[in-house]
């Protein structure tokens, strides 16, 4: 593995569980010398990733705030997307997500809300399952087949516990019923008393690289008004897709 490979594996060991690391469980969980980790923990405590708290041990440092503000302001998907949220949730009262595919995972990079009474947990920078959520399936569906079947061959129990099917093929039999729709619902999935609506968003390759969801409270004239909703969500993506396809 490449040193910077290696020290970039630090970071990756911060999640919402283990929010602050000492050098002693650095140590055990990765495995490097003493001498190859003080290096690497001064490298990135010098460029602001991480910082050194006494008796506490490594947090995440002030440079990822810093480049979180420079991604918000200049990220052309958040750009193309958040008027579009507004007037959506203007529209419909509930909590609009922006997502984005990231690794094996999917992110939420930006979010608008009505005073609709409910608040999704679902809050910028947190992740979620790729397989499990409308903004997940979204995204998942409109996946190429070829990646669709690395992410089976990693994880099969997880497509099964996730509902969509015990082989390969079975799995694609039901990711292609949402891409055909062009657009995902679900109830319940990752929070009790909500319902989500998202469609895929795509680059100008056009390759998708996320989704835009709706959550809105599970009542029945939300219900009854789930088909509007739908065709709201869809013509929102639809607008978000043209201005990346034509770079603005």
């Amino acid at each position: 593995m490449q040193s910077h490979v290696r020290m970039l594996a630090i970071l990756d060991l911060f999640d919402e569980r283990s929010l602050t690391w000492t050098v002693d469980e650095i140590h055990a969980r990765l495995g490097y010398t003493r001498s190859t980790l003080y290096r690497y923990l001064k490298v990135l405590t010098d460029a602001g990733f991480l910082t050194s708290l006494p008796g506490l041990g490594y947090t995440l440092g002030p440079r990822i705030v810093e480049l979180d503000y420079k991604m918000r302001a200049s990220d052309p998907l958040i750009q193309a997307a958040a008027p579009v949220m507004a007037e959506l949730v203007a529209d419909i009262p509930g909590v609009a997500l922006l997502c984005r595919i990231y690794r094996q995972k999917v992110l939420c990079v930006h979010q608008e809300s009505s005073n609709a009474g409910i608040r999704s947990t679902y809050e910028r920078g947190r992740a979620r399952p790729l397989l499990r959520g409308a903004a997940s399936l979204a995204i998942l569906a409109s996946l190429p087949n070829h990646q669709i079947g690395r992410l089976y061959k990693a994880m099969p129990e997880e497509f099964a516990a996730a509902g969509l099917g015990s082989d390969l093929a079975a799995v694609r039999s039901a990711l292609k019923v949402h891409r055909q729709a062009g657009h995902v619902v679900s109830f319940g999935q990752v929070s009790g008393g909500v319902m989500g609506v998202a469609a895929p968003l795509f680059d100008a390759r056009p390759e998708v690289i996320g989704s835009l969801n709706l959550t809105v409270a599970d009542t029945s004239g939300n219900r009854h008004r789930l088909e509007a909703m739908i065709a709201q969500v869809s013509f929102c993506a639809r607008v978000v897709n043209k201005a990346l396809a034509r770079g603005t």
